[in-house]
C-alpha cells in the first residue's frame, strides 16, 4: 500500500517540478516605448554636405580709378547708403580751378560765336539785298558777287566759331569727368561693410594683377542667399525654383524659407571622394526681425518631393530589411512587420504597405530584450 501511494505522487511531482522550472525561466515583460502609426507630411529632402555660406546678391569693392589725397570720408562702416551718394572724396583744387578755367573759355568761345554768326546773318541780308536790286537793274554784277563772296566768308566764320566753341564745352565735359573720378560713388544702395582710408591718406589705383585692398566694401544686404554644396548624387532631382529650408548655428531656433536660385553648371572636386555641386538658395523674404551677417555658416534643406497625407513612422524604428516590430496587443508581443518604403528622410518615413495608421510599433531598437516574439508591456 505504501508503495501505491509512492506511485502516485510521482506524477505530481513531476508536473511541481515542471512548473517550478517554468517560472524560474519565465522572463518578465519588456518595458518598452510603442509609437502609433498616424498620417502626416513626409519630404524627400536633399542637403549640404559641409556647411553653407551666406552671401549678399550685390556685393562691390570699390576703388578708386585714379590716385591721390583723401580729403573727405563721407561715411563710416556700418552705414546705410543710397544709390549714387557720394562715399569718399580726393583731394581736387587743381580739377575745381581747371573747371573754372573751362567754363571761362566756353564763355568767351560763345560770345565770339555770337559775334561771328551775327555778323554772318548781316552779311547774308545784304547779299539778298543786292540781288534784290540786281534782278531791277539798280546794281552791278560786281557788287554782287562782292556781296554772295561776303556773305560765304562771315557764314564760315560762323561756324568754325560754333567749332571752337563745341571744343571749349568738350574740355568743360572732360575736367567734370575727371571731377568724378575724385569721387567715390555708391553704385547700389546697401550697407558699408568695411572702409580703406582715411582723410590726409594716400590712395592709389590697383596695378594690373596686384591686388589691393579696396577703398570702400559695400554690401547690398536686402537680398541674401546661401551657397551651399549638394552632394553630386542628388544633383540630378535638383532644380531652380525649389522649395527650401535654412538654418544658422546663429539662430538655432528658427528656420528660414528659401528657394533655389543658382545651379552650378560643373561638379567641384575639393575632395575626390566627395565631389559637390554649389547650390545657391535666396532667403525668401529676407526677414525683417533677424540681422543675417554676410559670412554666417549656414545649412540648407532643398525640398525634393512631398506627400501630405502620408502614412508615416519614425525613420528611427526601421529594422535593416525593411521592417518594424510591431506590437500584437492580442498577444502582448513583438513581432516582425516587413513594409514597403515611400519618401524617407532623417524624421519620417512613408509606409505605402505593411502597416495601418493606428497600429502601434517600437520606437527604440536599443532597447535590451525588445525582439521578435517578446512579451513586452508599454510604457
Amino acid at each position: 500500500m505504501p508503495m501505491r501511494k509512492s506511485l502516485l505522487l510521482l506524477p505530481l511531482l513531476a508536473v511541481l517540478i515542471a512548473a517550478s522550472f517554468y517560472w524560474l525561466r519565465h522572463e518578465d515583460p519588456v518595458p518598452v516605448a510603442l509609437v502609433e502609426v498616424a498620417r502626416g507630411p513626409v519630404e524627400l529632402i536633399a542637403a549640404n554636405s559641409r556647411a553653407g555660406t551666406i552671401r549678399a546678391c550685390r556685393r562691390s569693392r570699390l576703388s578708386m580709378l585714379q590716385g591721390g589725397r583723401v580729403d573727405r570720408l563721407l561715411v563710416k562702416e556700418g552705414d546705410k547708403v543710397k544709390a549714387g551718394q557720394v562715399l569718399l572724396e580726393l583731394w581736387h583744387r587743381d580739377i575745381d580751378v581747371r573747371i573754372e578755367l573751362a567754363q571761362a573759355t566756353l564763355r568767351a568761345r560763345q560770345i565770339e560765336q555770337q559775334r561771328s554768326c551775327d555778323s554772318a546773318a548781316l552779311a547774308l541780308r545784304e547779299y539778298q539785298r543786292t540781288r534784290s536790286l540786281a534782278a531791277r537793274n539798280l546794281a552791278s554784277a560786281e557788287l554782287l558777287d562782292q556781296r554772295k563772296t561776303e556773305s560765304g566768308l562771315r557764314q564760315l566764320s560762323c561756324d568754325q566759331a560754333s567749332a571752337v566753341t563745341d571744343q571749349a564745352r568738350a574740355a568743360l565735359r572732360l575736367e567734370r569727368v575727371l571731377l568724378t573720378q575724385a569721387r567715390l560713388h555708391a553704385p547700389f544702395a546697401g550697407t558699408v561693410a568695411q572702409i580703406n582710408g582715411e582723410p590726409g591718406e594716400f590712395i592709389t589705383p590697383s596695378p594690373p594683377g596686384i591686388p589691393t585692398p579696396p577703398a570702400v566694401d559695400l554690401i547690398d544686404d536686402s537680398c541674401l542667399y546661401v551657397r551651399a554644396p549638394i552632394d553630386e548624387i542628388e544633383a540630378a532631382r535638383l532644380a531652380v525654383g525649389q522649395n527650401a529650408r535654412i538654418t544658422l548655428d546663429a539662430f538655432r531656433d528658427r528656420v528660414f524659407p528659401g528657394q533655389v536660385s543658382r545651379i552650378a553648371a560643373y561638379v567641384t572636386e575639393v575632395e575626390k571622394q566627395a565631389r559637390t555641386v554649389d547650390v545657391d538658395v535666396l532667403f525668401r523674404p529676407v526677414p525683417d526681425d533677424a540681422t543675417l551677417l554676410v559670412g554666417y555658416s549656414a545649412d540648407v534643406e532643398i525640398i525634393l518631393d512631398r506627400r501630405d497625407a502620408a502614412t508615416r513612422i519614425p525613420t528611427e524604428t526601421l529594422l535593416d530589411g525593411d521592417r518594424v516590430l510591431r506590437y500584437n496587443a492580442d498577444s502582448q508581443t513583438l513581432q516582425h512587420q516587413g513594409v514597403s518604403l515611400g519618401l524617407s528622410n532623417w524624421s519620417w518615413t512613408e509606409i505605402r504597405q505593411g502597416l495601418e495608421p493606428g497600429q502601434r510599433i517600437l520606437q527604440s531598437l536599443d532597447r535590451e530584450g525588445a525582439r521578435d516574439g517578446a512579451r513586452v508591456t508599454a510604457e
